[in-house]
């Protein structure tokens, strides 16, 4: 299922992309994208201390936002990320996504919204089966924590963002 829209929003395109997106404001998306990601890294890192990869990559992503790793080096690094997820159970892959769609916001900014969307995934995939409403206690309680997150400099933005695209991140922002 595609997490970016088919109709490109251009306050998440940056300006030298033809958008609105100031730099700034792109970092922080990036920035959000991490902590959303890294607040999940532990459904991973619990199942496969191993693999340093997810965390690795999230070294990556934060490089790209002080400026010392090149778009396409962090764009690069998403493909990592995803590869440590590859056939593991649920909580374990979601985390790892989540990774992946934190560092590609360098590349395009719109995947803040599928780092956070693929960690409420891994929340909701985490919480006990026997308790009926135990996921959707998660998912709430992810998305909660994710906006709590939010600064105020693209708090708009984010949550206009969640109600337009909800519908194709698994319903992962609704009320």
């Amino acid at each position: 299922m595609p997490i970016l829209p088919k109709e490109r929003d251009p306050r998440l395109i940056t300006i030298r992309r033809g958008g609105t997106l100031s730099d700034d404001d792109h970092h922080l998306l990036a920035e959000w994208a991490i902590a959303c990601a890294e607040h999940v890294l532990p459904l991973f890192e619990d199942a496969q201390p191993d693999d340093p990869r997810p965390r690795e990559v999230l070294e990556v992503a934060r490089g790209w936002v002080r400026g010392e790793v090149p778009m396409r080096e962090a764009h690069h690094a998403a493909f990592h990320a995803n590869a440590a997820g590859r056939g593991r159970p649920d909580p374990v892959k979601f985390a790892a996504l989540s990774v992946g769609q934190a560092v590609a916001v360098a590349h395009v900014a719109e995947h803040e919204l599928g780092a956070a969307a693929y960690a409420i995934r891994a929340a909701t995939a985490a919480a006990p089966v026997d308790d009926g409403d135990a996921s959707e206690r998660a998912r709430l309680a992810e998305r909660d924590w994710q906006r709590d997150r939010l600064p105020p400099a693209i708090r708009d933005l984010v949550l206009d963002d969640q109600r337009r695209r909800s519908a194709i991140c698994w319903n992962a922002f609704d009320e």
